[in-house]
């Protein structure tokens, strides 16, 4: 007998065939290597399967839109997060979709609270955060702290931060179909 995908799959592989290989920023690799490296790094570290496809799908938003890989430097902050944050909710419950929505927000957040850290963002990474408001005010970091996904959306930062190597071998798309299918939420 045999079981049907669920078409929510089909649509976010459908996603990254057609879209994924465009560039991640000014990063050295494409949308479907960092989504696939964070994904990886986020299984690493022991994510529960909502972490590992929040981490794969963090960065959907830039999937979605219609504005060049430049767009940062041209000073247009594509406010992916959000983008990803609305379409995320449709198809996923909050484990998936918080962590994502607040990546950008941990990022800021490390920034205003962990020494260190805003020194090794890429070049890339800290032309957005100046466009996504710069590190978190304190009372910023203190509604930031209060989110009950405020551990996911660091830890999937830290591996969004990581994701971003060139030539790393990891599992491909397709390996993470079984991970997809165990948290969406429309069958």
């Amino acid at each position: 007998m045999s079981q049907t995908r669920n078409p929510v799959v089909d649509e976010i592989l459908s996603l990254f065939a057609e879209r994924g290989d465009s560039a991640y920023g000014g990063e050295c690799v494409s949308q479907r290597t960092h989504a696939l490296q964070a994904a990886y790094f986020a299984q690493q570290a022991g994510g529960s399967p909502e972490l590992v496809v929040a981490a794969l799908l963090h960065d959907v938003g830039h999937l979605l839109h219609d504005l060049p890989d430049d767009a940062p430097d041209h000073g247009v902050d594509d406010r992916h997060e959000e983008l990803a944050g609305r379409w995320l909710a449709a198809r996923f419950g909050p484990a998936v979709v918080e962590p994502a929505r607040l990546h950008v927000d941990a990022k800021r957040f490390l920034c205003a609270t962990e020494t260190g850290y805003y020194e090794a963002l890429s070049e890339p990474s800290k032309v957005s955060l100046r466009l996504q408001g710069g590190p978190m005010s304190p009372e910023e970091v203190a509604r930031f702290r209060s989110s009950p996904h405020v551990d996911a959306a660091v830890t999937l930062r830290r591996c969004d931060d990581s994701a971003k190597v060139a030539e790393l071998e990891v599992p491909g798309i397709e390996d993470y179909v079984p991970w997809l299918e165990r948290v969406v939420s429309i069958s």
